[in-house]
């Protein structure tokens, strides 16, 4: 390469690729290597989007990114094993400054890399990262095999699997534990048959996330996004509890996917993906730190995803970390100083995102909670059949009602306990 690199960013997911874009507008020598034959190939969720943050770069950016669908309609199902299903769903008109969308990787990460080249930025694709470069005890650059990029900073954002980080000392290996498995397939359906089976309009979408039945009870849930021309469909499970099962995921997704109601979403659709994916979920530990000298770590590499129950929310927190890296090195640059001290400039920075994540740090271990996915949703739909079918006897009170089902499916004990905990976590 003819010029000197200021840094290199590693990884061609949205927080490598937002960094990269973000330093290449301030004036920065940087580079992004990416291992896949292009930005978004290794790349997999859902998925969607919340736009706020990139919007702060790139004003009004859905009017040109590849975008499938706004999302107008959100629903939440917890689905029993007897083919019942208590819903809520939320609905809204469509935004003028849309906030959420589906989006598929693989088209979304290749515009977002061909903005950086617009701007005057290097992607280098089918480069594998394999180690750092060292100075002494500073990050001095990457090497690819037996090639070396030496560089004034190193921003990792390699995926779950950040094996430069664990080499940095900075993270430690994840155990299953510490991740979920997501599965999605991407099935083929023409557009107009997607809006009239969802009731929504041509740009309308449907985000629709299901606990209970479709992890066979382990936690986790089931998640159906509607795209322009097709649906994405998967699940999302703890692996440690898939481990412990013996089931098999392929099952899993199968079963789901030939359940009650969503089968009939899916008639006559035709498989154009299938793909599997690891997600952090324990979040950042006390002991981890995201920068060393010469190295800042961004992303899920960074274990930045928040794990709420009914959300989990990764993406603009790669996107706020990409926007926080880049603008660490901006300040460093300045400063021709790249050493911890003046790296730790990006904790600052994303003090608001990790704030976010702590104050829901429980969460994933309230969310092990076996009684959510199995118990509860059978629980609520014996409730509603109460409720809604006349058995010939005089309805009750609705407080007795759902009293006298308490002793039934959970105890009374646990139910306030379960209360608890899921207020304090979530």
């Amino acid at each position: 390469m003819n010029f000197e690199i200021d840094a290199i960013v590693v990884g061609g997911g949205l927080a490598g690729l937002v960094c990269a874009y973000q330093l290449t507008k301030y004036g920065i020598n940087a580079v992004l290597i990416e291992r896949g034959n292009y930005a978004g190939a290794k790349n997999m969720w859902g998925g969607v989007f919340y736009g706020r943050m990139l919007e702060k770069i790139i004003p009004n950016f859905w009017a040109d990114a590849p975008i499938e669908r706004h999302i107008t309609k959100h629903i939440i199902s917890f689905s029993s094993k007897n083919k019942k299903c208590f819903s809520i769903s939320y609905e809204i008109e469509e935004e003028k400054f849309p906030s959420s969308f589906t989006v598929l990787r693989s088209l979304f990460d290749q515009w977002l890399a061909n903005k950086i080249k617009e701007a005057g930025g290097l992607v280098a694709c089918r480069i594998k990262a394999t180690d750092l470069l060292w100075k002494k005890n500073k990050v001095s650059g990457v090497k690819a095999g037996d090639e070396e990029f030496p560089a004034k900073a190193v921003v990792l954002c390699e995926g779950v699997n950040s094996t430069l980080a664990q080499k940095s000392g900075l993270k430690k290996k994840l155990g299953a534990r510490d991740v979920k498995l997501g599965v999605k397939e991407v099935i083929g359906l023409p557009s107009e048959v997607i809006e009239e089976r969802f009731e929504i309009n041509k740009n309308g979408g449907v985000c629709w996330h299901i606990i209970g039945a479709p992890t066979n009870g382990l936690p986790g849930g089931g998640f159906l996004y509607t795209n322009k021309k097709s649906i994405s469909i998967g699940v999302v499970i703890s692996l440690s509890e898939l481990a412990r099962s013996k089931q098999d995921i392929f099952d899993i997704i199968e079963g789901f996917k030939n359940s009650w109601p969503i089968k009939y979403y899916l008639k006559n659709g035709e498989l154009k993906e299938y793909s599997a994916h690891l997600i952090p979920v324990s979040g950042l530990k006390k002991e981890e730190k995201l920068y060393s000298d010469g190295l800042l770590i961004a992303g899920d590499a960074a274990g930045l995803v928040l794990e709420a129950g009914i959300i989990m929310e990764g993406g603009s927190f790669a996107v706020a970390s990409g926007l926080a890296a880049a603008e660490t090195i901006r300040h460093c640059h300045e400063n021709n100083d790249f050493s911890a001290r003046a790296l730790s400039y990006y904790e600052k920075l994303l003090a608001s995102s990790l704030k976010e994540l702590k104050s829901f740090q429980k969460a994933h271990k309230f969310l092990e909670n076996q009684k959510i996915y199995n118990e509860y949703p059978e629980f609520l739909c014996s409730i509603c059949d109460s409720i809604f079918f006349n058995e010939t006897r005089p309805r009750k009170h609705l407080i007795k009602t759902i009293y006298n089902h308490i002793g039934k499916k959970v105890s009374h004990w646990q139910l306030i306990k379960d209360i608890l905990e899921g207020v304090k976590s979530i």
